[in-house]
């Protein structure tokens, strides 16, 4: 089988899959970190492979930019080929004043100015939640790695350029960073009865006006992969 967007066959795909935005951050994981790792989609550019992690079964996958491009994507893995877990591996700006360039941001919730939720017909405001069990997970795991990590909300943002400029309201409201997919992941994981959850690496501080290279982006943020890893191997255990 595959879809619009993946030439997957169903049992290409792995139970736990890593999915970055950038299509190139996943064939960086698949190549540094990945045993054996075998590209299974190459539509649209959105690069996926899967492989073996201490000899768990690990796919990674790109989703692109935003909440109707990981929507796809996610919807597809939970749905159509049997994903039970998506770790999404980010990158985010800062929005608490004690986060920091470089730290990792375990995403508890996703707050969101999108009308994703619309779709649900829902009686009032859903709230978009990681799953406990992978949190925990990436919390035990970067814990154990001494990462510099925060645990909390985030903010999941239609717009990169905003023209309300509004992060210093969502900074008073306990908002650790922003960036622009995860409410949907974690909103089509609960419809699917699957678990979602997002970590990123503190990209840029917008509030502060200090950020890191496209390059940094792209190939050097280990801390927030290996914690994802070690989160799957878990999982399979």
């Amino acid at each position: 089988m595959s879809t619009p967007h993946n030439n997957a066959k169903k049992g290409d795909i792995a139970k736990t899959v890593l999915m970055p935005g950038d299509p190139l951050r996943a064939k960086f994981i698949a190549e540094t970190y990945l045993d054996n790792a075998v590209c299974y989609n190459e539509v649209r550019g959105m690069l996926g492979f899967t492989g073996t992690y201490k000899g768990v079964p690990v796919s990674v996958q790109g989703s692109g930019m935003g909440m109707p491009s990981i929507g796809i994507y996610s919807w597809e893995l939970f749905n159509e080929y049997d994903v039970e877990n998506i770790i999404r591996v980010g990158t985010a700006g800062a929005v608490a004043d004690n986060v920091e360039l470089r730290d990792v941001i375990i995403s508890m919730s996703a707050s969101t100015n999108s009308n994703y939720a619309a779709q649900y017909r829902l009686p009032g405001t859903y709230a978009p939640t990681a799953s406990w069990t992978l949190l925990s997970a990436a919390v035990r795991a970067a814990e154990a790695k001494g990462s510099r990590f925060h645990a909390g909300n985030v903010l999941s943002s239609d717009t990169f350029y905003d023209d309300a400029n509004s992060l210093a309201d969502w900074q008073k409201m306990g908002v650790l960073g922003i960036e622009m997919e995860t409410a949907a992941l974690y909103m089509n994981a609960a419809r699917a009865e699957k678990n979602a959850l997002g970590i990123f690496t503190v990209s840029d501080c917008p509030l502060r006006g200090l950020s890191t290279s496209a390059e940094e982006r792209q190939t050097s943020f280990r801390d927030m992969m290996e914690i994802a890893l070690e989160t799957a191997v878990s999982l399979g255990k």
